[in-house]
């Protein structure tokens, strides 16, 4: 295999055409770390002005381990995969409780942290402490496989470990930090999932899967994610400027954020069969029922998806104390509009309330 040439023109495609990203001009672990964990499974388009909001609100790991986690869950509201924001704000402490405010410097200390995989530690490791390790992630798959014609499934252990290895014999021990984001940077501008410029591609001659016709072929990803349908009937029940809210537990999705109260249903939202359910929630007030069973919300997650209804209920103010003692007893939380703002809810409770507006 021909590695010198082509990281020669990684190398020298990179500074031509990267991205002014915020993250690429330190070697702060602290920085590098939190671009990390918010770019995971996330585009940088989506990605950077939540970054932008954790670096202004925590400059420092001291400063997001010193916060509250409801502020951090609030921070993340809309971003998704909200375990990340959870594990985040417990590295934060890790790091100041148990390594002195400190980052390890190191690739295998690295991979210790809360929440720190391989791939992260890698880019720490490289980035900040130019250590000679190779980032792995989903552009990088896609670049070696073409390139060097290798057909491992990409999901598979067995493929994580041939990839790892391809990509740590061939990275420059005295530019690794720079290599990992020039192959990085390259899947993600040039050598994309699908019809990639091939004709203007610097590597286009040494490419396996150019010079074969199998760009579109490959990386090999054979494993298929069995998706899930649920279906939620929400209870949005307001009372002058007041709205009843339930914390989600762990061990389901939405863990510790907050939406209404629910009942899960079969697949077909049935209004004769599934409304008497809800209704019955308020049955001893006075209400006023605001419902439109065809207004359907679907959210799609990585292995769920949702279809939620809403059905208002809007009970008198003067009913307040009485609806504030109800809640209490199921568990729920009754809270104004400056706390509901406060809270961290999911994307789909955001898009319906924004549409309430």
């Amino acid at each position: 295999m021909n590695f010198e040439a082509f990281v020669h023109r990684l190398l020298e495609w990179y500074p031509r055409h990267k991205r002014d990203l915020p993250w690429r001009n330190t070697d702060d672990p602290y920085i590098i770390w939190l671009s990390e964990i918010i770019l995971q499974q996330t585009r940088v388009a989506q990605g950077l002005p939540y970054f932008i909001r954790y670096a202004e609100n925590y400059p420092s790991v001291q400063d997001l381990a010193a916060a509250q986690e409801e502020e951090v869950m609030r921070l993340w509201q809309g971003l998704g995969y909200y375990s990340r924001a959870r594990n985040l704000h417990a590295c934060a402490k890790e790091v100041v409780n148990s390594h002195g405010g400190k980052f390890p410097d190191n690739y295998k200390s690295l991979l210790q942290l809360k929440g720190v995989g391989s791939y992260t530690a890698a880019a720490i490791a490289s980035f900040a402490f130019g250590e000679s390790v190779a980032v792995v992630d989903g552009n990088v798959f896609r670049v070696l496989s073409r390139y060097f014609g290798v057909d491992t499934e990409i999901a598979s252990t067995k493929g994580k470990k041939e990839f790892e290895a391809l990509a740590n014999r061939m990275i420059p021990k005295d530019r690794p930090g720079e290599f990992n984001q020039a192959i990085m940077e390259f899947g993600a501008l040039q050598c994309v999932p699908r019809n990639p410029d091939c004709e203007s591609c610097p590597l286009k001659s040494g490419c396996f899967a150019y010079r074969k016709g199998v760009v579109g072929e490959l990386p090999v990803k054979i494993k298929k994610l069995k998706i899930k349908e649920r279906y939620f009937q929400y209870a949005h029940i307001i009372c002058g400027e007041h709205v009843v809210l339930k914390q989600r537990s762990a061990g389901d999705i939405w863990q510790h954020l907050f939406d209404f109260p629910l009942v899960e249903t079969s697949p077909i939202l049935d209004v004769n069969r599934i409304y008497p359910d809800i209704f019955t929630l308020l049955e001893d007030f006075e209400t006023k029922v605001v419902l439109n069973p065809d207004q359907i919300y679907k959210h799609v997650l990585t292995h769920q998806r949702i279809f939620a209804n809403f059905v208002k209920f809007v009970v008198e103010e003067k009913e307040l104390n009485k609806l504030e003692k109800w809640a209490n007893a199921k568990g729920y939380l009754l809270v104004d509009q400056e706390k509901l703002d406060n809270l961290a809810k999911p994307r789909l409770i955001l898009r319906y309330l924004n549409e309430e507006k």
